[in-house]
């Protein structure tokens, strides 16, 4: 997996996807979920996230009780003891890790809590979720984050054909 070409590429598609994005949320939601879905299976399917791991590495998943609660019975530890250690709350009062990389992310990118990970670790990049419309934003930043999310967006492009040029030429 190469990080920097994707951040490269990330870079050169920003408005290219902004655009795109204000565009796709005039799609209807059952077309999009019909052709967002078939292409997350597509491109999972050689996608080996332990090459990358940029997820685990950049960002944080947004923990519930329930995931607290489920880690922190794995780890042994109590709800509060894996607060203290390991979480924070962000400025929307919601749990996040204290840093990153992840404390769980091994060298080999492996998680050591991989089978009690967070919810939001699970479905991550989101791009099998229903109602795709409803999560926009949230797809608009994983592309830059997740080089497979990125790669179901420009395939999403290319079926939707909204790549053309606009009436002031520019490409959306």
């Amino acid at each position: 997996m190469d990080l920097e070409r994707h951040k490269e590429q990330v870079r050169l598609k920003r408005k290219e996807n902004t655009t795109f994005f204000k565009k796709l949320k005039k799609t209807n939601p059952q077309k999009l979920d019909a052709l967002i879905h078939p292409l997350h299976e597509e491109v999972f399917a050689c996608t080996d996230c332990l090459k990358c791991a940029n997820c685990c590495k950049t960002t944080s998943p947004l923990l519930s009780e329930r995931d607290i609660k489920r880690i922190s019975k794995y780890l042994r530890l109590s709800p509060q003891q894996l607060e203290d250690t390991y979480l924070k709350r962000d400025s929307d009062e919601y749990f996040v890790l204290q840093s990153s990389p992840c404390a769980f992310l091994g060298d080999d990118n492996y998680c050591s809590i991989y089978s009690v990970r967070p919810k939001a670790c699970q479905e991550f990049p989101h791009t099998n979720r229903r109602r795709q419309h409803q999560i926009l934003d949230l797809t608009r930043k994983n592309t830059e984050v997740c080089p497979a999310a990125f790669e179901i967006v420009d395939k999403l492009k290319k079926k939707l054909n909204l790549n053309k040029p606009d009436k002031s030429g520019n490409k959306y």
